[in-house]
């Protein structure tokens, strides 16, 4: 009886000491204990952009580049001022007096032409007149090739010349359009060493002969002078 006494109360001590340790045990919350610091998850890290310079390409790939500027349209081709003086005393001579005066004061009002020609003409007039001429066309972006010409007139008109000419052509930008009729009014005064200068007109094209005449060919006349590849008789 005094053993099983001894056993029981042994039992009741090791109950009693489970009993104190059993705030300790996994799953229990100490009520005075401070609480677990607060956990946030952290942001993925963000990549820097690199933004576009004025010497990079599109910001995206199959861009379409900007529009260039557009380009200044080149002025039209000229025969420049000192070559139509040159070629004007290549036909009449250095020094010719008043050559210089003449073409000076077309260039003037006119501008520098894109073509001329040289060359020499003949004529006659007893009212009606005719007058025959052929020379070499020189056009500032197409180069060099020979022309004739012809023309009948009609009129106060009286003598015979044969003449130099130079020809200033301004708005030809078409050799081939030369090869036309160019209606022409004008008054003649051809005296032995003297210049006259006249003008023909088709269209935007315009051509202003520089004759210097030998022999006498008195009045006023009305008519057309027509350009061709080839030389032609018949005047008309």
């Amino acid at each position: 009886m005094i053993f099983r006494s001894f056993a029981r109360l042994g039992l009741a001590l090791a109950v009693a000491a489970l009993a104190s340790a059993a705030p300790a045990q996994i799953g229990s919350v100490d009520p005075n204990a401070p609480p677990p610091p607060a956990t946030t998850s952290a942001p993925p890290p963000v990549e820097p952009v690199e933004e576009p310079t004025a010497d990079s390409g599109p910001a995206w790939e199959g861009a379409a580049p900007a529009d260039p500027a557009p380009a200044e349209a080149a002025p039209a081709a000229t025969v420049k001022r000192e070559d139509v003086f040159s070629a004007a005393e290549g036909v009449f001579g250095k020094g010719a007096e008043g050559l210089a005066g003449i073409i000076e004061d077309l260039l003037s009002k006119q501008g520098e032409p894109n073509a001329t020609i040289t060359g020499r003409e003949a004529g006659g007039a007893i009212a009606i007149g005719v007058r025959y001429g052929s020379g070499m066309l020189h056009h500032a972006v197409e180069g060099d090739r020979r022309v004739w010409w012809r023309g009948p007139s009609i009129g106060f008109d009286l003598g015979a010349n044969a003449d130099k000419v130079f020809a200033l052509v301004y708005n030809l930008h078409d050799s081939e359009k030369l090869f036309r009729r160019y209606p022409a009014a004008e008054g003649n005064v051809h005296v032995v060493g003297g210049f006259t200068a006249s003008y023909l007109r088709r269209g935007d094209v315009v051509i202003i002969p520089i004759r210097l005449g030998v022999g006498a060919r008195l009045g006023v006349s009305a008519g057309y002078m027509r350009f061709s590849r080839k030389n032609r008789w018949v005047p008309f």
